[in-house]
């Protein structure tokens, strides 16, 4: 199949790509001791802050999968490889699932702002276009309302953007 020759290109193209791998792989090492880095300081800021404890591991998680994705690219680059495509298929996948989800992910960033500003908590009544019950728990998607042995499910964007009525617990 291959010969001495073809075997001996082979050879050749791969000393030639080695270093452009190791330091790839090297900045690759790097974004990812960044990322375990920053995602504690996310989590001890968030924590110092009294945010929400499950809030601040999923924003300490996010800012670690953005930091990850942005040293990959930078790693591969740095190997040689041509990102220019991948770069802007990222980013044409990231238009389509932005806007193919755009009510959850209007919902869970109203969640996040919610949990962080705390216009209301758990036990306190809340009225908000013709629902009105009391909160019984608040995720990133929906407040769950009890009402007369009901649960209703608000979503969050819809807490966020209207006004709401708050009777504070006791």
């Amino acid at each position: 199949m291959f010969t001495t020759e073809t075997w001996q290109a082979i050879k050749i193209k791969v000393a030639e790509m080695l270093p452009g791998i190791a330091t790839g792989i090297v900045v690759f090492a790097l974004f990812w001791i960044g990322a375990v880095i920053l995602r504690k300081v996310v989590i001890r800021v968030g924590g110092i802050r009294g945010i929400d404890r499950d809030l601040t591991r999923f924003l300490g998680r996010s800012t670690s999968v953005a930091i990850l994705i942005f040293g990959a690219v930078t790693a591969l680059g740095t190997a040689g490889v041509d990102v220019a495509a991948l770069v802007a298929g990222l980013g044409l996948t990231g238009f389509a699932l932005g806007f193919a989800l755009k009510d959850i992910i209007s919902n869970v960033l109203a969640g996040v702002l919610i949990l962080i500003y705390k216009p209301f908590q758990q036990d306190d009544r809340i009225t908000i276009k013709s629902f009105q019950g009391k909160v019984a728990q608040i995720d990133l998607r929906y407040t769950m309302l009890e009402s007369e042995g009901k649960i209703i499910y608000v979503p969050n964007s819809m807490l966020f953007t209207d006004a709401i009525t708050v009777e504070k617990a006791a």
